[in-house]
C-alpha cells in the first residue's frame, strides 16, 4: 500500500459489489483524522459549556489569526517529516525574517523591499540547512538545532535584542494583519493557499510521491534513481521560504520587527502539530489534512484556556503533553518494543 494523504483501505469490495459508504468516508478522511475531528469537537463543546462567548464569530476568527503563523510552519514542517528530517530552526528563522523585513522597510520606506528581502534571507537559511545536512553530512537534527541557535542570536545581534521599526501605519502591512476576503482574515487566507498548495504537490505531483518514497524507504529512492540530496536541499529551501512568511506575518500582527517575541516556540508547536496530526518522525507516513486538523486543536485549546482563565504555563504543559502522546500512539501503531524489553 502506498503511502497518500488519505491511506485507502486495505481490504477492497468485491468486484461489482456498491463499496459501503460509511466504509467510504472513513477511507476518504482516515481513522486518524477522524480522531482528531472527534476530539476538536469534544473540546469545543466542553469550553463552550462553560463560556458561551467561545462560539463568537469574532472569537473564531480569533482562533484562525492566532493559528495562521503556526499553522504554515507546521505544514512545511509536514514536508520535511515526511522526507525523514526534522527542521528546528523555523521559528528562529521567522525570527530573523521579521526583523530583517521591518528594518529594511523602515531603511526604504517600501513594504514590498522588505518583503523581498524578507523572503531571500528565508531562501538563504533553507539553503544553508540543506547544504549542512546533505554536503556536511550532519544529522537533521544537530544541524537544524545549530541554526536555530545561531539565527536566534543573530536576530537578537542586528536588532539589538529589541523590536525594529513600526509597519503599523503602512497599508500593505496593515492589510495582511487586519484585512478580510470574504469575511475571512488575509492571515487564515495565507494559512489555506498554502496548505492547499503543499496539499495539492504531495498527492498528485510525482515531487510528492518522491517525497514519501524517500521517507517511506531511502535505499529504495535512491535505487529508483530519485536524487535524494536535491530532495533534500529543495525541501528545506521549501521551510525557510515558508518559515520567512510567517516572519512576515509576524511583522505585520506586530507591528514591528520582533528578534524572539512572537516566534520562540514556534519550532515545538509545528512538530507538535505535525505529530499529532499523524506525522511519522521517521517518515513517509502522513499528510496536509491531519496537520491542518491538529493545529486547529491545539489554537482551540490555547483559545479555551485563555477564555476560561486557565493559568497561560498550563498551556505549555498541555503541549507538551499531546506531543508525548502523539509519538507514544506512533511507536505503538508501529509495534515497537520497548526500550531494555525483549521483543
Amino acid at each position: 500500500m502506498t503511502q497518500t494523504e488519505s491511506p485507502a483501505a486495505a481490504t477492497q469490495p468485491a468486484p461489482g459489489a456498491s463499496p459501503n459508504p460509511l466504509r467510504r468516508v472513513f477511507d476518504f478522511v482516515g481513522v486518524q483524522n477522524l480522531s482528531l475531528i472527534a476530539a476538536l469537537a469534544v473540546l469545543c463543546a466542553v469550553i463552550g459549556s462553560r463560556n458561551s462567548n467561545f462560539f463568537l464569530i469574532s472569537n473564531i476568527k480569533t482562533i484562525g489569526t492566532t493559528v495562521a503563523i503556526v499553522g504554515i510552519l507546521a505544514v512545511v514542517q509536514t514536508v520535511v517529516m515526511l522526507l525523514g528530517g526534522l527542521d528546528i530552526s523555523v521559528g528562529s528563522a521567522a525570527g530573523l525574517t521579521s526583523v530583517v523585513s521591518a528594518m529594511v522597510f523602515t531603511s526604504a520606506s517600501s513594504a514590498a523591499f522588505g518583503i523581498l528581502v524578507g523572503l531571500l534571507v528565508g531562501i538563504a537559511v533553507g539553503i544553508l540547512n540543506g547544504v549542512v545536512i546533505v554536503y556536511g553530512r550532519v544529522n537533521a537534527v544537530i544541524a537544524t538545532l545549530a541554526t536555530y541557535a545561531a539565527l536566534r542570536g543573530l536576530a537578537n545581534l542586528i536588532s539589538d535584542g529589541r523590536a525594529q521599526g513600526y509597519t503599523g501605519t503602512d497599508s500593505t502591512f496593515v492589510f495582511i494583519a487586519r484585512g478580510s476576503g470574504l469575511g475571512i482574515p488575509i492571515l487564515v487566507w495565507v494559512l489555506i493557499i498554502v496548505a492547499a498548495a503543499v496539499f495539492l504537490m504531495l498527492r498528485y505531483t510525482d515531487i510528492g510521491r518522491n517525497i514519501y518514497a524517500i521517507g517511506g524507504n531511502p535505499t529504495a529512492a535512491r535505487l529508483a534513481g530519485i536524487n535524494i540530496n536535491r530532495y533534500v536541499v529543495g525541501c528545506y529551501v521549501l521551510a525557510g521560504f515558508v518559515a520567512a512568511i510567517a516572519g512576515i506575518l509576524l511583522t505585520a500582527r506586530t507591528g514591528s520587527g520582533q528578534p524572539t517575541s512572537g516566534s520562540q516556540g514556534l519550532e515545538l508547536q509545528s512538530i507538535t502539530a505535525a505529530a499529532l496530526g499523524g506525522v511519522s518522525l521517521q517518515g513517509g507516513k502522513g499528510g496536509i489534512s491531519g496537520t491542518v486538523i491538529a493545529v486547529i486543536l491545539l489554537g482551540v485549546l490555547q483559545n479555551g484556556l485563555t477564555i476560561l482563565n486557565v493559568n497561560s504555563f498550563w498551556q505549555d504543559i498541555a503541549q507538551g503533553a499531546l506531543l508525548v502522546v502523539a509519538v507514544v500512539i506512533q511507536q505503538r501503531r508501529r509495534g515497537l518494543r520497548a526500550y531494555g524489553l525483549p521483543r
